[in-house]
């Protein structure tokens, strides 16, 4: 590269794109003294091992510009689609001490556009950034300075910041710069005294500055104060707003050569870089939750740390240049490492492509043969299938293994108490053995009980549809449980649960009355083996805009984004009466009954029954505890049955809450705090009070659908509780937000919204026509009394059958004028009826999203 020239060049979309700068030597286009950017499309080809030209472009700068400059180039979002596009920044000299600064953006045509420029009477150094907008800040003389292309003016910022060491966006907030805050002094001729908070800021040393706000954002602790003076370059990882107050997540590089991560102002990680004076750091994601911090040196050096243990990975010499993109297409990110050559002045001529895995090409291992370069993608396409597979049999093996170990437990129990029958020794078995014998096998020991014959040819074995059965007894209410297994393939809305007295033999089995509800709640599974929690590895993936690159990283997330739990559903029928009536018979026995209606033949339902199984109560039994549910006042809920006793038992109300100005984040706020809760670890979706007094033993699920609006649905044991809960929610919630009652539960809420979004649909479907046949009636009328009329002439002329036909041709004509002029519809109401049409066709998809959701 001559001297005239200059060459940047960073990564887009999988591509590395060169840009040079010359006086029009470089190639034939333009004339010869005019300056050219050219920019240069460069793709690895993984046949041949190297980088390949993919296309090219050039922009001439006709303007008589002097002292030409490349600032910078990367990638940011425009603010009018919010897509990310190359940019490059040029500096120009116009007239003496006059500097012109202009920003390109690049297009997938390779055509540029000027996006921003503005003139300035200093020249700008390295301090210049180009964030989302494009958005343009610098530093001159101690003070800040942003111009974007949205308002096209310099705007000073208000603070004073010694250094910024990150600025981006931050969600609910907006574009934001971190850095440290200038110090006040008390000193005459100073700056003004602070208030207290800027004191508060001050002493953190660290601030966060809001630009669209021009304020500081309280309460802002990011990094202890005995960090900041050797901190070297910081990145934001993740950021979040909890109760008007900034929670950051951050990693940072330090002047002793160390890498700490810090989380809401504690550090958690350090590691020891193994080389000195560290300048940048990058992330990059691998693939299957493994997350790598890139770190770049001054030395010309650079090194791989791991997230999950911040442990060295990997660590190269002699690095010119350090880029992190999908360079291979495979959906995960590789860095691309470019070596210093000075006998070859092409910038891709030594290179190394890697992802620490099982991916590596390198310019100095150019003898592959085809055979080589094609069994290495093969085992790559291969490797990966074949180790979830590997993963899927481990869990399958698992569940067999459970499942033959409770085989054999029963088989055990069983046989010994067979042994006993045939021995005449007393069978020792528990009752909790016994209840787990009936449950499983689904037959009873005791012959006495029998059913009606007349019903046995409706009544089914429960071994294939019952897993489990259970009561509890809460105040003064029984609820009986029966917990399905997967081979019940009705829904559950066609499922209840009925209880039947059996009092003696041969005696008639009176059905008790009883509430029935179908209880499904979410429940967290242990982790699948292999997997690796990670949680900030899809916000810092960079955007793929190509329609192939988008496709392979949805493949990918499905396959390899394993989550640290995987979520299952326990659903329970449960049955609820009233406990006193029972209470009568002293001891008394009950047959648990499970009614499943079924759709036949179109609309012919068919109706059978399973037996479940007996459950036997006693005076003797509640005055000794058992079976009584009780509140501990320092252990949690230990029995899954306890929770959905509760759930069963409890008043349930439902209510819609909205917030327009202000997100609901007080919401977890006043769950954990104000009324004392603690989240069932088994069911996370659920809240149990703590609190001491009347809320002691209410149940919260909180589901939040969007940062405005969610579904509150209380479990109390009486409408009293209820308002006091909601009373003390209405303190802590903010203005302006407000209740709505959903009187059937927010399932039967969603699912009525959406039949009245299908219905104002259909009515819109017939809007369309309806303008025409308001035209074809007034026709038909028309018609029918222009007949009417013809049919008197007729009559009275019925010899002369030659005089009917001028009336008939006269009608036909007539109704054919009136068609083809009358049915047309005008554009401005097509397009008027079409722009209702899709209004109302959005307003029943997101009605049937959220149906969907549940």
């Amino acid at each position: 590269m001559s001297s005239n020239e200059q060459e940047r060049l960073f990564c887009y979309n999988g591509e590395v794109l060169v840009f040079r700068l010359s006086k029009g030597n470089f190639v034939d286009e333009g004339p010869t003294k005019t300056p050219v950017l050219h920019v240069r499309r460069m793709v690895f080809d993984r046949g041949t091992g190297v980088f390949v030209q993919k296309s090219t472009g050039f922009f001439s700068i006709k303007e008589e510009y002097s002292h030409l400059k490349i600032m910078g180039c990367d990638c940011v979002s425009d603010f009018r689609t919010g897509i990310n596009l190359p940019y490059i920044m040029i500096q120009c000299i116009k007239e003496t001490n006059i500097f012109r600064y202009f920003l390109l953006f690049l297009h997938s045509t390779n055509k540029f556009e000027k996006r921003l420029s503005f003139r300035l009477l200093y020249e700008l150094k390295d301090s210049i950034r180009v964030l989302n907008g494009p958005l343009v800040l610098w530093r001159h003389v101690q003070t800040l300075f942003y111009i974007s292309s949205q308002t096209g003016k310099v705007v000073t910022v208000s603070i004073k910041f010694s250094s910024i060491e990150w600025a981006g966006e931050i969600e609910n907030v907006g574009m934001v710069l971190l850095g440290r805050k200038t110090c006040y002094l008390s000193e005459e001729g100073c700056t003004p005294q602070p208030s207290k908070s800027d004191y508060a800021t001050w002493n953190t040393q660290f601030c966060v500055y809001s630009l669209e706000r021009g304020e500081v954002i309280n309460d802002t602790y990011i990094i202890p104060p005995v960090y900041t003076s050797v901190i070297a370059c910081v990145h934001v990882c993740a950021t979040e707003i909890v109760n008007n107050q900034l929670r950051v997540s951050l990693i940072a590089l330090t002047q002793k050569n160390q890498l700490i991560s810090f989380q809401n102002g504690t550090p958690k990680s350090v590691c020891q870089l193994p080389f000195g004076d560290p300048c940048a750091v990058q992330l990059m994601d691998s693939g299957g939750g493994d997350l790598l911090f890139v770190i770049s040196f001054r030395s010309s050096d650079a090194c791989a740390v791991w997230e999950k243990n911040f442990q060295v990975a990997a660590k190269w010499e002699k690095v010119s240049s350090v880029l992190i993109d999908d360079f291979l297409g495979t959906g995960t990110e590789q860095v691309l490492l470019l070596f210093k050559d000075p006998l070859n002045s092409d910038c891709l001529s030594s290179f190394k492509i890697t992802d620490l895995d099982n991916l590596n090409y390198s310019s100095e291992t150019l003898d592959y043969n085809e055979d080589d370069l094609l069994d290495n993608k093969k085992n790559y396409l291969v490797v990966p299938p074949l180790e979830r597979r590997l993963k899927v049999g481990l869990v399958s093996v698992q569940e067999l293994q459970q499942h033959l170990l409770l085989k054999e437990k029963i088989i055990s129990k069983s046989y010994k108490a067979l042994m006993n029958v045939f021995q005449g020794k007393d069978d020792s078995t528990s009752s909790a053995e016994e209840e787990c014998l009936v449950t499983l096998c689904g037959e009873e020991e005791n012959p006495v009980y029998t059913f009606d014959e007349k019903l046995s040819d409706n009544f089914q074995d429960s071994e294939q549809l019952v897993e489990k059965i259970w009561y509890r007894v809460i105040e003064d209410s029984l609820v009986v449980g029966v917990k399905t297994t997967s081979s019940l393939k009705v829904s559950l809305n066609h499922v209840t649960l009925s209880l039947s007295m059996d009092q003696a033999p041969n005696s008639s089995f009176p059905l008790i009355k009883c509430q029935n509800r179908v209880i499904k709640l979410s429940r967290i599974s242990s982790p699948v083996p292999g997997s690796v929690p990670y949680e900030i590895g899809s916000a810092v993936k960079k955007i793929k805009l190509s329609v192939e690159s988008e496709k392979e990283e949805e493949k990918e997330e499905s396959i390899v984004c394993v989550q640290p739990s995987e979520k299952e559903y326990v659903q329970m029928i449960t049955a609820v009466t009233s406990l006193s009536p029972l209470l009568a018979f002293s001891n008394f026995c009950c047959i648990v009954l499970l009614q499943i209606r079924e759709r036949e033949n179109g609309n012919h339902s068919a109706t059978r029954y399973v037996q479940c199984g007996r459950i036997f109560l006693s005076l003797e039994d509640l005055s000794s505890g058992k079976y009584l549910l009780t509140f501990p006042k320092k252990k949690p809920i230990e029995h899954m049955e306890d929770l959905f006793a509760l759930l069963a038992a409890w008043q349930r109300a439902c209510f819609q809450i909205i917030s327009p100005s202000y997100a609901l984040t007080s919401m977890k706020v006043w769950l954990l705090e104000h009324m004392e809760c603690e989240v069932i670890k088994e069911f996370p979706e659920i809240c149990f009070c703590k609190r001491p007094g009347s809320f002691y033993g209410t149940l919260f699920n909180w589901k939040q659908r969007t940062p405005f609006e969610g579904i509150l649905i209380v479990y109390s044991r009486n409408q009293t509780v209820l308002f006091q809960c909601l009373h003390n929610l209405s303190r802590v919630l903010p203005i302006n937000s407000f209740f709505k009652y959903l009187k059937l539960g927010s399932e039967d809420f969603l699912i009525g919204h959406l039949a009245l979004a299908l219905e104002k649909e259909l009515v819109t479907l017939g809007s369309f026509s309806s303008a025409l046949v308001k035209v074809e009636s007034n026709l038909v009328q028309s018609c029918e009394a222009s007949k009417e009329k013809s049919s008197g002439d007729v009559a009275a002329l019925s010899d002369i059958e030659e005089s009917i036909h001028p009336y008939r041709k006269e009608l036909q004509r007539e109704k054919e004028q009136m068609l083809g002029t009358n049915l047309k519809v005008s554009g401005a109401l097509y397009r008027e009826k079409t722009l209702k049409l899709a209004e109302v066709q959005l307003k029943s998809d997101l009605a049937a999203q959220k149906v969907t959701d549940l």
